[in-house]
Formats: C-alpha cells, sequence, structure tokens
C-alpha cells in the first residue's frame, strides 16, 4: 500500500529527508509548565534562622542570578516559606509545592523529622531533593532516597571528625548533652560508635527540648560525671545559649574540656571569642579561606547586613548553581534525568573542586579542622578561625558499604 498515494514522487523524497534530518537532530529542550520553579524551605525565625533561614534564600537567589536568571530559555522561579522546624507543617508545605504548585525541586536544611517524610515524598513524585542544613546520616543510610542528596555534613562526618580530634588531645571519658529529636539521636550513636572504637567511654548523657533556654541542671549533671570532656550535641541558638552558660560554670578551670561538633560561624560571632575562644570544630567551608572564597563571601555580606556566610548559606548556593548545570546537561527539568546528570558530574564552585555525589547521595567533599581564635589573634569581627588541617572527604564521610542503603549496588 503506498503510504503517500496524494504525493508526487518528488516531495516524497523531499518529506523522507526532512524526516532523516529531524530524526538525528539532538531532541528539543524539556522544560515543564515553561518555568523551573525551586522551593527553598528552611526555619526563617526559630532556632535555626541564623545556621540557614533568610540567608540560605539570599544564596540560592544568589546562585539563580549567576547562572542567568533562565534554564534552557527557560525562567527560574525561586520561593521561600518557614517550615517552623515542625514535621507536619513542612511536609505539608512540600506536597502543596509539588502536587498543586508544579515545583521541580526542593531545598531544604532544618530539622530532621521534616527532611525524612519530605525526602520520602520526594522519592515518590520522583523529584530531586537537595538537603542543605540538615545533618542527620540516616538521609543517606537507613532512609536513603534515590532522589535525595546530602550536600554539606553529617552526624557520622561531624562526630568521626569531632571525636578524633578529641582522643588525640588524650580525651578518654565522654558525656553527651544532646538535643531530644532525630538529629540529636544520630549524632549521638555516630559520636559513640567512634569513642567505644577509640578505646574511649561514655559514662552519661542527658537530653534537652529544641529551643532550651535553661541548660544549668544539664551542665551540672555533666559536671558532677567528672568527664573528660562534656560534648554538646545541638545546634543554632540551642548551642550559642548551652556554650555560654558552659563559660559561666568554668568547666575548663576544673579540667572538663567542652566538645562542639556541628557549630556554624553564626553561633561564633553570637556568643563571641571571649567565649567560644579555643573551641575546636570542623566544616566544610570558610568564608576567608582562600581570594574565591572571599569574592563570593562579599557579595553575600553586602547583600545581607554585613552578616558573615555559614557554610550551611555556602551550601545552599552551590546546591541550586549543580542542580541548575544538571537541567542545562539534561536538557530537561524531569527529576530523574536531572538527578542522573547531578550525580555524574563533579561539583565545582568557590567552595570545592571536583567534588563528587556518591551513589547514596551524600556529596564526598573536604572539611577543615578549625580551631576558634583569641580575641587577640583576631584582626576583625568576622576573623574568627585557623583553619589547622584539609581533611579529604574519603577520610571523614561514611562508607559507602557501611549505610545501609537499600538501593545501592552490593
Amino acid at each position: 500500500m503506498n503510504a503517500f498515494p496524494s504525493i508526487s514522487p518528488l516531495s516524497r523524497l523531499a518529506l523522507l529527508a526532512g524526516s532523516t534530518l529531524l530524526a538525528a537532530l539532538p531532541a528539543q529542550a524539556q522544560i515543564s509548565d515553561d518555568v523551573v520553579r525551586i522551593g527553598v524551605m528552611a526555619d526563617q525565625t526559630g532556632t535555626y534562622s541564623g545556621n540557614g533561614g533568610p540567608g540560605s534564600s539570599l544564596a540560592v537567589r544568589m546562585a539563580v542570578e549567576d547562572f542567568g536568571g533562565k534554564v534552557l530559555g527557560k525562567p527560574i522561579e525561586v520561593t521561600t516559606a518557614d517550615d517552623q522546624n515542625k514535621p507536619n507543617v513542612g511536609i505539608n508545605m512540600a506536597r502543596q509545592w509539588i502536587e498543586n504548585e508544579k515545583f521541580d525541586t526542593i531545598l531544604g536544611g532544618s530539622a530532621s523529622s521534616i527532611a525524612f517524610g519530605v525526602s520520602s515524598m520526594m522519592k515518590e513524585k520522583k523529584k530531586p531533593y537537595l538537603i542543605a542544613g540538615t545533618v542527620s546520616s540516616d538521609l543517606t543510610g537507613k532512609m536513603c532516597s534515590p532522589m535525595t542528596v546530602q550536600f554539606i555534613v553529617d552526624t557520622y562526618q561531624l562526630a568521626n571528625a569531632g571525636v578524633t580530634a578529641l582522643l588525640k588531645q588524650g580525651v578518654k571519658s565522654f558525656f553527651f548533652i544532646t538535643v531530644d529529636y532525630a538529629f540529636g539521636a544520630a549524632m549521638q550513636a555516630d559520636a559513640t560508635k567512634f569513642i567505644e572504637a577509640g578505646g574511649g567511654k561514655v559514662v552519661g548523657s542527658v537530653r534537652h527540648p529544641l529551643g532550651a533556654s535553661d541548660y544549668s541542671s544539664y551542665l551540672l549533671q555533666a559536671q558532677a560525671s567528672k568527664a573528660q570532656a562534656i560534648v554538646v550535641l545541638n545546634a543554632g541558638l540551642d548551642l550559642t545559649n548551652a556554650l555560654k552558660q558552659a563559660a559561666e560554670y568554668k568547666l575548663a578551670r576544673n579540667g572538663q574540656k567542652v566538645g562542639v561538633f556541628g557549630m556554624t560561624i553564626n553561633s561564633v560571632s553570637a556568643m563571641g571569642l571571649e567565649v567560644a575562644q579555643g573551641l575546636q570544630i570542623t566544616a566544610p567551608y570558610y568564608w576567608d579561606r582562600n581570594d574565591e572564597s572571599r569574592a563570593w563571601a562579599k557579595r553575600f555580606m553586602d547583600k545581607n547586613k554585613g552578616v558573615v556566610p555559614t557554610y550551611i548559606h555556602a551550601g545552599a548556593y552551590s546546591a541550586t548553581l549543580h542542580y541548575l548545570k544538571a537541567v542545562q546537561a539534561a536538557g530537561t527539568d524531569e527529576g530523574v534525568a536531572v538527578m542522573a546528570k547531578m550525580k555524574a558530574t563533579p561539583v565545582n564552585d568557590f567552595s570545592m573542586k571536583n567534588a563528587m555525589i556518591r551513589e547514596d547521595g551524600q556529596l564526598i567533599r573536604p572539611t577543615y579542622a578549625i580551631q576558634v581564635k583569641t580575641p587577640a589573634e583576631s584582626k576583625g569581627k568576622n576573623d574568627l578561625y585557623k583553619v589547622l588541617e584539609e581533611i579529604p572527604g574519603d577520610k571523614v564521610f561514611r562508607p559507602l558499604a557501611e549505610g545501609g542503603c537499600d538501593f545501592v549496588k552490593k
């Protein structure tokens, strides 16, 4: 049967040639709804607002601006919302964004209890979930998702680096003051493994609610334990308040060290060098590390009333820029294709070079061993850290085979 009964032989040849040419051309870029929508979900006013919060939203918008405001010729929209550190608020908000408002990705960075629910939902919807601030190691372990990427640090990495530093100083006994939710539980579990593996002992622990203001009873229990190190496992305003009160108890004069594993630079600024001096911490980014990091930090501070960026802010920028590069490379905003490009492509920006996202979703990047400067050492209000050592990512993050991620190839 003639497929082209009313077309002349010459026209038929032209049509066939045109079809062959079209088949040889690359597929056209596919952007759903002619816009790429990014949702930024964070604690905007509460305990963790200084760690990420409005600063993370600013960093995301800076990444969009640096990318040119469009991807594959389509506009990029950024929407910010306050999850209030409440799982029901955060998870319902994420579902509204994805199901009803057709968002393409969500960047999150507050309570682990929110991240677990959002990660599960994003897996179901096949949308990339970019984590820049939430640190539970379970997000790339037993609760992993092929659509979730952990861009900054996790509790395993923080505990590994923090405990190792204390053991090197001869500390053998530890007491934990731990925030009472998933982040604190994961951090304490990870830290305990490293302490016991290194020949140390946990002599006690106590838990406090998120947003606590009075730490006196917890500090008295820690003091009475006679532990050589009191490790405070919380963050944000909780950490600032705990360390200020610990200084009042003069624990160091009694020979007890105070350890912190997840402190961001805004907490150091809030408590001041008189309180924070000498603390040893780890961080994947410090604004004054090199010329490139200083240049980005200056831009950030100029837009943020002079407030210095935390490593969470830097991570929000990195995650957004890498996502947009992946959309561009994939030629689509379809989630699975974009995630494949994200994992196949090195992360390169002002804060890291050639870092790779592992199969389980953990970005493997260097971290820095840092000591907080004394007031005499500091040359200005944001001159807060001495970088002691750069630690390769493969030395501090959990080995892939040990995470328990169910989709990782054995």
